[in-house]
């Protein structure tokens, strides 16, 4: 039976079991993804637009314009573990919905803000720094979105069910991509990719829908309730909300520097591989190769390729979520770090001919293998950290792994062609990235379907309930 005072319509605890309702659950995912929609979409406009930003928002015949506008792009990245540290222990004191819905409203203003942003041709070098400042704004806000998305999910998912919804995390993700691209895509193709209507007027129509989009998913995040670990927590500890910054970092190095660097590895072998393909793959394809002699192909070719690769990547997502209910998320992250291993540098080979079957088979060899760190890794970080600490300790080592190793990777990649003309240089970091996820692995404990650290067992029904309870004695 629910415990005296609880409803039975809401989170409840049925013989020391976290009972928390199906369609919360579904609302809680859906309000988590809708920041990641954003959030991705943002860069996959930005990816798919950065040939037109360099031209838009530098001086014309500027030296290393590729080099610059990835920089702008990697500028966010700076700002992110500041974000990391101001709302991951924010949120472990005042609790995950208002401060996600704080991120939330950030990065949405942000992004629209870039399409109001006057050209160099109408304020000069004032323009670059206006577009550098809203690209900051975006990482402070995202270094507080992503972990407390992997963070709300899963303290709101059941034990048993946590890999395949927090799985939808990234299905968000690749959502939010496709929607950049797609639309990218659509104004290129009704427009032009070079044409004067694009340059003038056309490219700032994907940044402004951001608004909007941003606005839906703070709606959704206002009607939903704080998560059922977080609000035992602050039930069982009067002094919670009252917890210091100091205090935080007290309680977090209790727990011993095991987690953040397991955390970090994992961190950087997904993010590395991630954009690599989101925002180095678009470049190399249609202008990098093309400066050294290789055969490349057109804007519009390499689009619509990247799209048909994250709609098969959007199917396969959720599918190896489930998997990892079943067998754990160990061996699906090992096999993600070995297929990097042995596939990096035989994709870079296929994209490096030029030919659409050629460059298909490429992507697909680098979505197959970053798929198996997008459906595990939303339901593996957050369990590596306990409650009280979670938000925090996974947002602030998230954000630095991400800004240090991640977010640079096309500005290392770039430099490193640049300094070499080697044209499989993206493929030797994604060979070290995956080293540094072997090692990773090696030392992470498989989260399986047990409880979240200082967390109760989870379950979404009474049934299941009484059924943990006994199995757990």
């Amino acid at each position: 039976m629910p415990e005296p005072g609880t409803n039975s319509d809401g989170p409840h605890t049925v013989d020391g079991v976290t009972v928390t309702p199906p369609g919360l659950v579904r609302r809680a995912v859906t309000a988590s993804g809708i920041g990641n929609v954003t959030e991705w979409y943002d860069f996959g406009v930005y990816a798919y637009l950065e040939t037109t930003i360099q031209v838009v928002f530098l001086p014309p015949g500027t030296a290393g314009g590729p080099v610059i506008t990835a920089a702008l792009f990697a500028a966010s990245f700076v700002a992110r573990p500041f974000g990391g540290l101001f709302f991951g222990p924010l949120a472990d004191r005042i609790g995950r919905t208002k401060t996600l819905a704080t991120t939330m409203l950030l990065m949405a203003v942000a992004t629209f803000g870039i399409g109001l942003l006057p050209t160099y041709a109408s304020i000069g070098m004032a323009a670059p720094l206006l577009l550098l400042l809203c690209r900051l704004l975006q990482g402070f806000s995202t270094g507080g979105e992503y972990a407390g998305a992997m963070t709300f999910v899963a303290e709101y998912a059941p034990d048993r069910r946590r890999g395949f919804l927090a799985s939808f995390l990234e299905f968000g993700t690749i959502t939010g991509y496709l929607l950049g691209a797609g639309v990218v895509t659509v104004l290129q193709a009704v427009l032009g990719e070079d044409s004067p209507e694009l340059l003038s007027w056309g490219w700032r129509i994907p940044f402004l829908i951001a608004l909007p989009m941003g606005m839906i998913g703070l709606y959704l995040r206002y009607r939903l309730e704080e998560t059922p670990a977080f609000s035992q927590l602050s039930g069982s500890s009067e002094e919670q909300g009252k917890q210091s910054f100091r205090e935080f970092f007290r309680a977090a190095a209790r727990y011993g520097w095991r987690p953040v660097l397991v955390c970090g590895g994992l961190v950087i072998v997904f993010n590395v591989t991630n954009y690599t393909l989101t925002t180095v793959v678009p470049t190399y394809l249609t202008e990098t190769l093309g400066e050294y002699g290789a055969p490349t192909v057109t804007t519009t070719t390499s689009h619509v390729l990247q799209i048909v690769l994250f709609l098969v990547l959007l199917a396969v997502v959720p599918v190896l979520g489930r998997l990892a209910d079943r067998v754990g998320r160990k061996p699906i992250i090992l096999t993600g770090c070995v297929m990097l291993l042995v596939l990096a540098l035989p994709a870079f080979l296929l994209l490096r001919t030029g030919s659409i079957p050629g460059v298909l088979g490429g992507l697909l060899l680098l979505g197959l293998t970053m798929v198996c760190f997008n459906a595990t890794m939303p339901s593996t970080l957050p369990s590596l950290f306990s409650t009280g600490v979670r938000y925090g300790s996974l947002a602030i080592t998230f954000n630095v792994a991400v800004s240090v190793f991640g977010g640079t990777t096309s500005v290392i990649v770039e430099g490193l062609i640049a300094l070499t003309g080697v044209l499989v240089m993206p493929a030797v970091y994604l060979v070290l990235a995956a080293v540094v996820g072997l090692v990773a692995v090696r030392y992470l404990r498989e989260p399986g379907t047990s409880p979240l650290p200082g967390s109760q067992p989870a379950a979404t029904s009474d049934e299941e309930a009484r059924e943990l309870a006994r199995a757990n004695g």
